[in-house]
C-alpha cells in the first residue's frame, strides 16, 4: 500500500497579545485536522503570541505566558494529529523564535530559527538570538524539515535539511504584504526546490497588525516547482493536503487552485483588511472622518465602508468660506452612494473667533498659510471633539504623494488613530477609485456599483483653503510628482539619476528639500497600511534633524 499523509494547512489570523484567544484558536484549528483524518495540522510562525510582537517579546512575563500555554495546548491535542505552532523559546537564558511540534500530550520537538531578518520591518535580531540549523522531525511515515519564514529565504538551510534526511519542507511564515511580495515569494520557494528536489509547503499567516498586513496567499510545490495548492490571497482558510510516497518520494496531490489578484486589488484588499483588524483588535467598532468632496477623502469613506459596513461610518462636512458648492454637492453624493450618515459642521464661527483672539497679535502681517492653517486645525479640533464624544476612531485621509511633501497640516488634517491610504501615491488613488466604481467582492460590506462620482475622480484637486486654490499651484502635476517620488523614497536615486531620467533639476531638488523637511510630520503621523517595501515608517527611518542634501 501506497504511504499517505494528510498535511491540514491553517492560514489564520492570530492577535498580537491575545494569547488566550490565539490558543483556543489553535485547538478549533487541530479538533478540525482531527476530524479530517489529518496526520499533522499546521500553523504559522510566532502564532501564539501574534506576529509582529517587536520589543513586547523581551517582557519575561510574556514570554513566560505564551510558552505556558504552548505546555497547555500540549496536553489538550492528545489522541490525534500533531500540531505546529510558532511561538518564543527560551533555553539557556537566550531568547529564539521557534516552531513547537506537538503529539500524544507533549512537546516533541521545537525547531529554532536560524536566519533572522533585519531588514524593513523586520529587526529580529534585536529581539532574539539566531540557532544552529535544527534537523528533520518525524511525523508518522514521513521525515519533516522546517525552515521557519527567513530560513527559506536563504538556500544553506533547506538544503541542510535535505542532506540531514528531510522528506517534506514545512515552512510556517509570518510575511508580510507589499506590492509584489507574492512574486517575489514564489520565486525564492521555487529555487528552494529546485536546490533540494523536496516539495515544499509555504503556510503564512492573515490579518492585519498596526502597519502591516499578513496576506496568506500560501501554497505547495511539488519538485520541479509544480503548484499542487494555492490558497487564497488576505482570507482566513483551512485545507487538507493529501502526500502520498511513490517511486521518486512524496508528492503533493492536487487541490485547492485560488486565484490570486492583481496588485490594483491587493492593495485594496490590504487596506480595508489592515483597517477592519486596526480597529477590531484595538477595540474600535466605529469611525468617522472628514469628507470633503475629494477624491482622497472620498476612497477612505469608501475603504471604511468596506470594512466595517457603512452603518458604522460617520462623514462630516466641515464647510468653510472657500468651500465650494460643488465640493458640498459632492460630499453629499458619496456619502449617499455608500450609505453612510453625513453632518455638516460649519467653521465660519470658529474661524472668525480665532481670527478676533489672534488680530492683536497678527496686526501689520499678510494673511498666508498661518490663516489656512488655521482652517484645517479647527476642522481637526472639531473631529477629534466628534471622536471623544461618540468613541468613533478618527481617519485621516492623507496619501502618500501629500505625506512625502509635507502637502498637510499637523495638529489638522493629519489628526486621527489611522490612515489606510498612506502608502498610496496619488495617481493610484485615482486608478483605485475608478477599479472601485467597475467592482464588487464578496468581502467588500459597501454597497457595488459607482460609489466615487466621475467629477470627484476628474476635477484638480484642491484644499480649498483659499480662493480658487489648486494643488498644482504648490506641487508638480501629480503624474511627475509621484515620479519623482518613487525614485526618491522607493528606490533612494540620486538627484543626477532622476536628472539624467529626464526630470527637471530644479523640480527634482525642491521635491528632495519637502520631504526631508516634512520627516518631523510624519514622524507624529499616524500609521497606516504598509503597501509598499518604502512605507512611511519602519520602512524608511530617517532622521528628524538632517541638514545633508544631495548635490547632484
Amino acid at each position: 500500500m501506497t504511504d499517505r499523509f494528510r498535511l491540514t494547512l491553517c492560514q489564520l489570523n492570530p492577535t498580537v497579545g491575545a494569547i488566550a484567544a490565539n490558543t483556543q484558536a489553535a485547538f478549533a484549528a487541530w479538533e478540525a485536522g482531527r476530524t479530517a483524518g489529518a496526520d499533522m495540522v499546521a500553523l504559522t510562525e510566532m502564532f501564539i503570541t501574534g506576529y509582529q510582537t517587536q520589543d513586547l517579546i523581551l517582557k519575561p512575563a510574556f514570554v513566560a505566558h505564551a510558552m505556558q500555554a504552548i505546555e497547555g495546548l500540549a496536553l489538550r491535542v492528545s489522541g490525534g494529529p500533531a500540531l505546529g505552532i510558532g511561538g518564543p523559546h527560551l533555553r539557556d537564558g537566550k531568547l529564539y523564535n521557534g516552531y513547537y511540534v506537538l503529539a500524544e500530550g507533549a512537546v516533541q520537538t521545537v525547531v529554532l530559527k536560524h536566519e533572522l531578518p533585519n531588514d524593513g520591518v523586520f529587526d529580529e535580531k534585536r529581539v532574539f538570538a539566531s540557532a544552529d540549523v535544527h534537523g528533520p522531525y518525524r511525523i508518522g511515515p514521513v521525515r519533516i524539515g522546517t525552515p521557519i519564514c527567513e530560513d527559506a529565504w536563504h538556500a544553506d538551510v533547506s538544503e541542510t535539511l535535505a542532506e540531514t534526511g528531510a522528506e517534506i519542507l514545512l515552512v510556517p511564515n509570518g510575511s508580510p504584504y507589499h506590492r509584489g511580495k507574492p512574486h517575489q515569494r514564489m520565486n525564492l520557494m521555487v529555487a528552494r526546490v529546485v536546490e533540494t528536489g523536496l516539495p515544499l509547503v509555504y503556510l503564512n499567516m492573515t490579518g492585519g497588525q498596526d502597519d502591516q498586513v499578513f496576506d496568506g496567499a500560501s501554497f505547495v510545490l511539488n519538485p520541479g516547482g509544480h503548484l499542487a495548492v494555492q490558497m487564497p490571497q488576505f482570507e482566513d482558510c483551512m485545507t487538507h493536503v493529501d502526500f502520498a510516497r511513490g517511486p521518486d518520494g512524496w508528492r503533493a496531490e492536487d487541490g485547492m487552485k485560488a486565484v490570486m489578484p492583481k496588485s490594483v486589488e491587493a492593495d485594496y484588499h490590504a487596506m480595508v483588511l489592515s483597517l477592519r483588524d486596526y480597529l477590531g483588535k484595538t477595540g474600535f467598532r466605529r469611525v468617522l472622518l472628514g469628507l470633503s468632496g475629494g477624491i482622497d477623502s472620498a476612497i477612505v469613506a469608501t475603504i471604511a465602508a468596506d470594512a466595517i459596513g457603512p452603518e458604522n461610518v460617520r462623514c462630516v462636512m466641515l464647510p468653510s468660506a472657500y468651500t465650494s458648492t460643488h465640493s458640498l454637492e459632492d460630499a453629499a453624493e458619496v456619502a449617499h452612494a455608500l450609505g453612510c450618515r453625513l453632518d455638516t459642521v460649519p467653521i465660519a464661527g470658529g474661524q472668525a473667533a480665532v481670527a478676533e483672539a489672534l488680530g492683536p497679535l497678527f496686526a501689520g502681517t499678510q494673511p498666508g498659510i498661518t490663516e489656512e492653517n488655521i482652517q484645517s486645525r479647527l476642522r481637526g479640533l472639531l473631529l477629534m471633539a466628534l471622536s471623544n464624544k461618540f468613541g468613533e476612531m478618527l481617519l485621516t485621509t492623507g496619501n502618500k504623494s501629500e505625506v512625502a511633501v509635507g502637502y498637510c497640516t499637523i495638529y489638522g488634517d493629519m489628526n486621527g488613530g489611522y490612515n489606510p491610504i498612506k502608502d498610496l501615491y496619488k495617481t493610484r488613488v485615482f486608478a483605485t477609485c475608478r477599479w472601485r466604481n467597475e467592482v464588487h467582492l464578496p468581502w467588500m460590506k459597501g454597497p457595488a456599483g459607482q460609489v466615487i462620482p466621475p467629477r470627484v475622480i476628474d476635477k484638480p484637486p484642491s484644499a480649498e483653503l483659499r480662493p480658487d486654490q489648486k494643488d498644482e499651484d504648490s506641487l508638480p502635476p501629480y503624474a511627475t510628482l509621484d515620479r519623482i517620488l518613487e525614485g526618491l523614497v522607493d528606490n533612494e536615486m540620486s538627484v543626477a539619476e532622476l536628472v539624467a531620467d529626464g526630470f527637471d533639476h530644479a523640480t527634482v531638488k525642491k521635491v528632495e528639500h519637502l520631504i526631508y523637511l516634512s520627516e518631523y510630520k510624519r514622524f507624529q503621523a499616524a500609521p497606516g497600511t504598509r503597501l509598499t517595501r518604502k512605507a512611511f515608517w519602519q520602512d524608511r527611518r530617517y532622521p528628524v534633524v538632517n541638514r545633508w542634501r544631495d548635490e547632484g
